[in-house]
């Protein structure tokens, strides 16, 4: 014995967390860890159906572009036009709404909170926060029976995503959010395919191209709601500059 007290070594002191770590501890972290696993089986289904069946696996993808580009109306009617029936059409609408939500939707959160620090992840954070400030009045009145009516109704800037984002701003939890917005667009994408299917046979019996000229009416829509509410954003910033 030398006369010195023994002192046990303290315990270690949990490490900080940072980077994918600090990602991975939030929520919205795991959220979107979820849906960029999902996005990669998405990604190598399709490269095994090409090696399968080339032709169709074309068609899928075309969908699913359309789907992201424009939205499940012109991914769905494109299914449709294509000959594809519903469990060709709906399940696949529904997995890339699904991804929509689960990628866009925690990328907003993280950069709201400044978890994500990147140049082009700031614009996206504001352009999605305008448009959920624009429209979340009715989601705002009436909480959730609002936010499924939001995500339900397809107008211009509503949807899953922004409906998502809303939720978020008026303080739901993540995954409350998500049980409400995921069912709603499940439930929201059934019954537009059976619009579409039907509109889509319609269009048939006056000309083989009919079904195409529905597609492109569905993506003209869209673009010209898309430049509209450019337009609009851009009279907006200028009104303000001259303020």
């Amino acid at each position: 014995m030398n006369g010195h007290r023994r002192t046990d070594p303290e315990p270690d002191a949990p490490p900080q967390a940072t980077g994918a770590n600090l990602l991975l501890a939030s929520a919205e972290g795991r959220i979107l860890a979820a849906g960029l696993a999902l996005a990669g089986l998405l990604l190598l289904g399709f490269g095994i159906g090409w090696t399968l069946f080339p032709d169709r696996i074309l068609q899928y993808a075309a969908m699913t572009g359309l789907n992201l580009l424009i939205g499940p109306g012109a991914g769905m009617s494109f299914g449709y036009a294509s000959g594809m029936t519903h469990l060709q059409v709906v399940p696949l609408n529904m997995l890339v709404e699904t991804l929509h939500v689960l990628v866009f939707y925690p990328l907003f959160v993280l950069g709201w909170r400044h978890l994500l620090d990147l140049p082009a992840l700031k614009s996206f954070v504001a352009r999605m926060h305008e448009a959920a400030e624009l429209r979340g009045g009715l989601v705002r009145k009436f909480g959730i029976a609002g936010l499924i009516v939001f995500v339900f109704v397809p107008f211009w800037m509503t949807g899953p995503v922004v409906g998502a984002i809303i939720g978020f701003l008026i303080g739901l939890r993540p995954w409350v959010t998500l049980a409400i917005v995921l069912p709603t667009t499940y439930v929201a994408i059934g019954l537009w395919a059976l619009l579409l299917n039907e509109l889509s046979a319609w269009a048939a019996t006056f000309d083989r191209l009919a079904p195409w000229a529905l597609l492109l009416a569905i993506v003209l829509i869209a673009a010209a709601g898309h430049l509209l509410h450019r337009r609009r954003n851009n009279r907006a910033a200028g009104a303000t500059r001259h303020n």
